[in-house]
């Protein structure tokens, strides 16, 4: 019986020898498997360009023996190769993956690494990397995940992207890529993760996501995106994170992101977006930011700034004068004090409690949320957008304190520099209800997060942009580099003119910098504590003056008495009194000047600085006394149009706002001088551009420099149009009313002009203001105004850009009248490409310039329904939709041809008229239609009429 049960022991016995004998063969062929020749002759060159001495060929990367030990992961931070062993049946090694981020590597990528064809994931983030992505990644298809952000390539997104069709995770972030992001993403089907930031160049229409049912993250700030947002975005039914910040976006909130309630995070920050905000956002409970938006505000909207998990600052429309809500929700954040009491002090410690330095007493900021924050204080406030990627921990830190101890900063000072407010995307500050003047602003950085001791955190940088009052001040801003190391106290000092009675200070990540050095969620802006003060005598207090104050008061009511009868002996008083009552009744988003502080910038209207000679006066060159270069416009005393047209351009003006409008700095309205402030154009305008009488005055603008300035005009007009609450016809829109900055942005000028119009009704005016050559046939008719009566305006001056011919002034052939003419001819003929300016040779795009010259025959139509409305040119001109045909309607043609050929044919009855608006040596006529005349009248319009 033993016998027996003996039989089956000695089996079992056998089966486990065999067993574990196969096992130690298996092991034991694992354990020879190298890494193929022809990968180890790739990873030596690679590591040959990259200067990396510590990759040891003398033992097989794959060993896992040696420096070739794979990393272990340390809170997202990794540098080495891996290896996959399991090939032709675990004999053979081949590279899946590469981390090389965080090394500050520097020069071109290794091409070599196209050629590791089974790699699943390369990361190359957070070095030097320059020069364009090389053509040999595209033989990558086997990737999963790339990361390339926070390097300094060069050149575009490669169309070749759209091989990687297997990626799940695409970083792009922060690396100087040119957009836009190209179509062959489409085939991207299986992303979940598509972060691309920051990109340069040309502005893109949204790119094509609709296929991509995976997508969880989507991330795409700051890429010059323009149009409306896509509603497939609202079906992405997994989707947590969506961030489309700081982009160009308009129109509403599609009514598909209803779906997107339960996402974690929306971001849609920084764009032109209008319409109501939808109930369902407003009510959200997770972090959510819609500001600096161009939002209308209803009924059901808040009243005030939120202080929960939904940021609205300045999310609703200039323009919206509403007193009903408080002004954190319009743009340009006016001062929200209900009596207007002024400061002209500001000290905040940021993240840290009240402190006394020096006698100066700092306000606490201990505010701990920052994901979608805005904080009111008393007289200054904080604006916090943004969540840490990836982070570890449950909840974002955006207060951070430092545990070292400052060796080198004296006891009073320390204290400011124990706590700093972080934030991982982007911060504002705003000093509120200030003073008008001139103010220096200080910022207090010191770096508490990363060190220098040669540890594991030494290995961080932070990098930001820091802007004040919009301008670019400090750009790839590194704390470190710049105080001299770690733990250090620096403080950067800057002169800032505040003119509406709001500073604002604005910190922007722009993906630069490491993001899992010491900690995931270690990045973006970093600032200590911030303090204001006045470069001008402030008002004095205190009892012991009082009696000062009484003499001074009657002294002033008896020279206001002995002033009120001399002004109405002279006549003066109907016309004043009646612009300050207007201006009283105006919600102007401008800052007022005295009289003394323009005297002082345009030394006392010395002729030297005179600009030129407008129809509503004169234009003065001036510098204020913080370096600011304005043009002053003055009202001519003499002008009918006199305080009304002041007074009403100012409430246009001041309520417009717009990157291609000319800005208005304030006015000032003392005694009989009426005077408008402005923006000073480097670069004068369009007209002395094209059209200057010498090579001095002319400039030479290349073609993508006049794509730039086209473009700009059509969104500027666009914006006056359809997006402005105002709805504003400009009336007369020409090269010498087209003012370009340093940079040749165009901006448009001079509303004096412009009228009003209420939804689709249209003006039918008896008084016909606007230029020869420039005229809509019915305006000039008729007086029929309609916005069209702007886009032939436009159309005009595209052409006029494209040929660089004045169209008043050239004369292609006798048969033909003007530049308009010829365009037709040769439009017809198929060889529209002649009228291209012959200065520029080959150096145009034949593609722009087709688009560009047929838009403007579109918008010349003499049929103004036939017009595209300006928001379709943009369109057009940016390339989102193709060009319409041109129709025409044959009656409208011939009697507008007869009317015109009878007008052009008697040019001795227009006059010129030199230096018009707020642009020199430009020339221009003006025509007016009688009450009851028909025909057309030729005169010019000079500042006295």
């Amino acid at each position: 019986m033993g016998a027996v049960f003996a039989i089956p022991k000695l089996l079992l016995a056998l089966v486990v020898f065999y067993t574990t004998m196969l096992s130690f063969a298996t092991i034991g062929l694992a354990a020879t498997a190298k890494l193929h020749s022809d990968e180890v002759e790739i990873l030596k060159k690679i590591g040959k360009k990259l200067g990396k001495k510590d990759w040891d060929f003398g033992i097989d990367p794959c060993s896992g023996e040696g420096n070739w030990q794979r990393l272990g992961e340390r809170k997202g931070f990794e540098s080495n190769v891996t290896c996959d062993c399991t090939f032709n049946g675990n004999s053979s090694c081949h590279v899946v993956k590469m981390s090389i981020e965080v090394n500050r590597f520097s020069g071109p990528i290794p091409p070599e690494i196209g050629k590791l064809i089974n790699l699943q994931k390369l990361i190359l983030s957070s070095n030097a990397f320059t020069g364009e992505l090389p053509i040999e990644l595209a033989k990558l298809t086997n990737l999963t995940d790339m990361r390339v952000s926070d390097n300094n390539f060069s050149g575009k997104i490669p169309d070749f992207i759209g091989n990687w069709t297997q990626i799940k995770k695409l970083h792009m972030g922060g690396c100087f890529l040119e957009g836009p992001i190209p179509s062959s993403i489409s085939a991207l089907r299986s992303l979940s993760d598509l972060r691309i930031t920051d990109l340069k160049g040309q502005r893109s229409t949204f790119p094509p996501l609709s296929n991509m049912e995976s997508m969880k993250t989507l991330i795409l700030r700051k890429c010059q995106i323009y149009g409306e947002i896509p509603g497939y975005i609202g079906y992405m039914e997994k989707l947590k994170i969506l961030d489309l910040s700081f982009n160009d976006l308009t129109g509403e909130i599609p009514m598909t992101f209803v779906q997107l309630a339960d996402v974690d995070l929306i971001y849609l920050t920084g764009n032109r977006l209008t319409g109501s905000i939808p109930g369902w956002l407003l009510g959200r409970n997770k972090n959510a930011d819609v500001s600096y938006n161009n939002f209308t505000w209803e009924s059901s909207s808040p009243a005030e700034c939120p202080r929960g998990s939904v940021n609205l600052v300045e999310s609703y429309s200039a323009e919206d004068k509403l007193s009903r809500i408080h002004p954190c929700l319009k743009r340009n954040f006016p001062c929200p004090a209900a009596n207007n009491e002024r400061h002209y002090l500001l000290h905040i410690n940021c993240g840290g409690k009240e402190a006394s330095v020096n006698g100066t007493k700092y306000e606490a900021d201990r505010e701990q949320r920052g994901a979608s924050m805005f904080y009111l204080g008393q007289n200054w406030a904080f604006s916090s957008t943004g969540n840490f990627m990836d982070n570890d921990v449950e909840a974002d830190i955006y207060i951070e304190t430092n545990t070292s101890a400052f060796s080198n900063i004296s006891v009073p000072d320390s204290e400011l520099y124990t706590t700093a407010r972080a934030s991982p995307l982007s911060l504002t500050y705003y000093g509120l209800c200030l003073m008008n003047g001139n103010y220096t602003v200080k910022l207090h950085f010191a770096e508490i997060i990363f060190t220098n001791d040669r540890s594991f955190n030494s290995l961080g940088k932070r990098i930001f942009n820091v802007y004040m009052q919009d301008k670019l001040v400090l750009e790839n801003f590194n704390i470190e580099d710049e105080a001299g190391g770690a733990g250090k106290p620096l403080i950067k000092s800057f002169t800032a003119a505040v003119t509406s009675g709001t500073l604002k200070i604005h910190f922007y990540w722009a993906g630069k910098g490491t993001t899992g050095i010491p900690d995931r969620g270690e990045y973006g802006p970093l600032i200590s504590a911030i303090s204001v003060d006045p470069n001008f005598e402030p008002p004095s207090d205190g009892d012991n003056k009082d009696h000062l104050i009484i003499v001074v008061v009657a002294a002033v009511v008896l020279l206001g008495l002995l002033a009120l009868c001399v002004m109405w002996r002279k006549g003066w008083m109907g016309d004043n009194g009646s612009a300050n009552k207007e201006l009283r009744g105006i919600d102007l988003q401008t800052g007022l000047f005295t009289l003394r502080q323009i005297r002082a910038a345009t030394e006392n209207f010395n002729p030297a600085n005179k600009l030129g000679e407008g129809g509503f006066g004169s234009v003065y060159k001036g510098v204020l006394s913080d370096g600011t270069v304005i043009a002053v416009k003055q009202l001519s005393s003499k002008s009918k149009q006199g305080n009304r047209e002041f007074v009403n351009e100012i409430g246009m003006i001041s309520a417009l706002q717009h990157p291609n409008l000319v800005k208005l700095y304030g006015c000032c309205i003392e005694g009989n001088q009426l005077l408008l402030i402005y923006e000073y154009m480097e670069n004068n305008c369009l007209s002395r551009a094209l059209f200057g009488k010498d090579t001095i005055r002319r400039l030479k603008l290349d073609w993508p420099t006049r794509q730039k300035i086209c473009i700009g005009i059509a969104r500027g007009l666009a914006y006056l149009h359809e997006e402005s609450r105002l709805k504003i016809v400009h009336r007369d829109i020409k090269t010498s009313n087209v003012l370009l900055d340093e940079d040749y942005n165009a901006k448009i000028s001079d509303f004096g002009l412009a009228k009003l119009t209420e939804d689709d009704k249209t003006h039918i005016s008896t008084r016909v203001a606007g230029t020869i050559g420039y005229m809509a046939p019915e305006y000039a008719m008729r007086g029929y105004l309609t916005n069209k009566v702007d886009v032939y305006s436009f159309g005009v001056v595209a052409l006029e850009i494209a040929s660089g011919k004045s169209n008043t002034n050239y004369r292609p052939k006798e048969e033909f009248v003007y530049l308009l003419d010829w365009a037709y001819v040769l439009q017809e003929r198929g060889s529209l490409l002649e009228l291209v300016d012959p200065e520029l040779g080959l150096e145009y795009s034949s593609e722009e310039a087709v688009v560009m010259l047929n838009v403007a025959l579109l918008c010349t139509n003499a049929s103004p329904t036939l017009r595209p409305t300006m928001s379709q040119v943009v369109s057009m001109l940016e390339g989102a939709t193709t060009v319409e045909d041109l129709r025409s309607d044959p009656a409208v043609n011939s009697k507008y041809k007869t009317v015109r050929d009878n007008f052009w044919q008697n040019p001795s009855s227009t006059h010129s008229m030199s230096i018009d608006g707020l642009c020199t040596n430009s020339s221009c006529s003006y025509i007016e239609l009688g009450e009851t005349g028909d025909l057309l009248r030729a005169s010019s319009i000079k500042s006295d009429e």
